[in-house]
């Protein structure tokens, strides 16, 4: 006899059906373990020991040891604190060993003396209040010493000594308020030529090694090779169906590579001027790519949200550096760690261990797409353009320097010299130029748009220094290359540094 299923209503089952689920997965696995007090505070002491050990008991007099009825007053760490006996002549012990004759603080201890007492300092009130009764802080005055004064130009090891030794240390000097170093004066840039010849927005640019030639890639699906002297055309490379948005020309191979809103990533032999190799994998428009400068390995970003590495011989995608969020916009590799650092339109920029494939640092300061990233050529740092701010950053943490604000538009891209010349190009056809170091912007650029063009097609999509860091070249949206140069004729006198060593109001972030 078959027996009859009792039938309940879908709210029933649904509800049923939540409850075993919730039964399944209830068990949180990322729930701290419970801590064990024992092994914590041996946790701890092992802490306190290694990390403190110079200054977790503080010396204590022999008069102290014998009185035991002298009632010590105890800090808010449990730290024992003992009176300073002034003006008279107090014999320290050091972890149980008596200070000689020899050990003694002096009027103007040695170097090693010095270092041997580093343990065997008053406590911090004594020599404030022995600080504050010397006129204008150019006296000092030990307990153990009669009352006399002796100058304050000691060795800067025993001060630096006396400094350290004690762990209740305070401040005693107001810090000055941080203010903007001068900036360097560079000469302002003036445009000098104007190249015509591709039929669409030209998306990207790089200069080859030798210096002798540039490549572009446009919106009309092509990649046009021009000679840098002349400005003249050399070459135009067909093959890419969609908008060519990343060209880079190798250091160590005769090779172009290249990519595109059509998902080809491609390496171009520029011996044969022919594609030998292509790189498949990415699942929508690739928007930037980049070469490693000491190992053959290429990186590619893409809108699929995705960052890949490539092996350029054997075309074999290495890793796939997933973690971001939205759009990936800008590369950039370096031999130093991290290898490669990656901007996103998820308003992050993201640092990572090129041998693992996995993300090192998350760098969340933006608050909107970050479609440029820079490394200085010189020193360990980088910066970062978004429309709320140009960022710069130190390695290999991704610590924060300093904002550089009032290029208020889309910043599409940045480039940086070994001058410490930062230049920012945006969507709206401006470009700025900066002083790296103190983040002075001492120049604003907005070229006009070439004849025929609506105004609305002015806009910087790339650019690039040449190897001689003397030209400057910049893709723009009316279809032009514009080059520009230094201005000879400039001088610290002609264009003076507008500069105000004004109390910086530094963001936190």
């Amino acid at each position: 006899m078959v027996e009859e299923v009792q039938k309940h209503s879908v709210h029933t089952l649904v509800f049923r059906s939540l409850k075993r689920t919730h039964d399944m997965f209830v068990a949180d696995n990322g729930k701290p373990v419970p801590l064990d007090e024992e092994s914590h505070k041996r946790k701890m002491a092992v802490k306190l020991r290694n990390e403190y050990g110079p200054v977790l008991h503080m010396p204590t007099s022999k008069e102290n040891f014998k009185e035991k009825g002298l009632q010590n007053s105890t800090d808010s760490y449990g730290h024992k604190q003992y009176p300073a006996n002034q003006g008279q002549e107090v014999e320290y012990l050091v972890t149980g060993v008596a200070l000689t004759a020899d050990t003694k603080i002096q009027r103007m201890p040695s170097e090693s003396a010095a270092q041997s007492l580093a343990v065997a300092l008053p406590s911090a009130q004594t020599r404030v209040d022995g600080s504050r009764t010397t006129p204008g802080g150019n006296e000092y005055r030990h307990p153990g010493t009669s009352d006399r004064s002796q100058p304050a130009v000691m060795s800067s090891v025993s001060f630096l000594v006396m400094e350290a030794g004690n762990a209740k240390n305070s401040a005693i000097m107001a810090k000055k308020a941080p203010t903007m170093p001068k900036p360097q004066w560079h000469p302002p840039w003036k445009l000098y030529r104007v190249i015509s010849g591709h039929l669409g927005w030209v998306r990207c640019i790089a200069v080859e090694p030798g210096n002798q030639w540039f490549v572009t890639g446009s919106a009309d699906r092509t990649i046009k090779i021009w000679d840098l002297a002349s400005g003249k055309l050399k070459l135009s490379l067909t093959g890419h169906i969609s908008t060519v948005r990343g060209v880079i020309v190798s250091t160590r191979s005769p090779y172009l590579f290249s990519c595109g809103e059509d998902k080809q990533v491609k390496c171009w032999d520029l011996e044969y001027n022919k594609v030998i190799r292509h790189y498949h994998g990415h699942l929508s428009a690739v928007y930037g790519l980049d070469l490693h400068p000491t190992i053959d390995v290429l990186v590619t970003c893409s809108r699929d949200s995705t960052a890949r590495i490539w092996d350029v011989r054997t075309k074999a995608s290495v890793h796939t550096l997933s973690g971001h969020t939205n759009a990936v916009a800008t590369v950039r590799c370096q031999a130093a760690e991290p290898q490669i650092i990656t901007g996103s339109h998820d308003t992050t920029i993201r640092l990572w261990d090129l041998v693992a494939g996995k993300t090192r640092v998350t760098l969340t300061n933006h608050k909107k797409s970050v479609r440029a990233v820079v490394l200085h050529p010189r020193h360990y740092t980088f910066a970062s353009g978004s429309p709320d701010n140009i960022k710069q950053w130190k390695f290999p943490d991704g610590s924060f320097i300093q904002n550089l604000s009032g290029h208020n538009a889309i910043i599409n891209t940045l480039t940086v010299n070994s001058d410490g010349v930062l230049v920012s190009g945006a969507d709206n056809g401006t470009m700025h130029l900066w002083d790296w170091r103190t983040g002075y912007n001492f120049q604003r650029v907005h070229a006009a748009v070439q004849p025929g063009s609506l105004d609305s097609e002015s806009g910087i999509f790339a650019c690039a220094f040449d190897q001689s860091e003397s030209r400057l070249l910049t893709a723009e949206a009316d279809k032009t290359i514009k080059v520009y140069r230094e201005d000879d004729t400039a001088t610290e006198e002609t264009h003076p540094v507008s500069w105000k060593p004004e109390i910086i109001k530094r963001k936190r972030f």
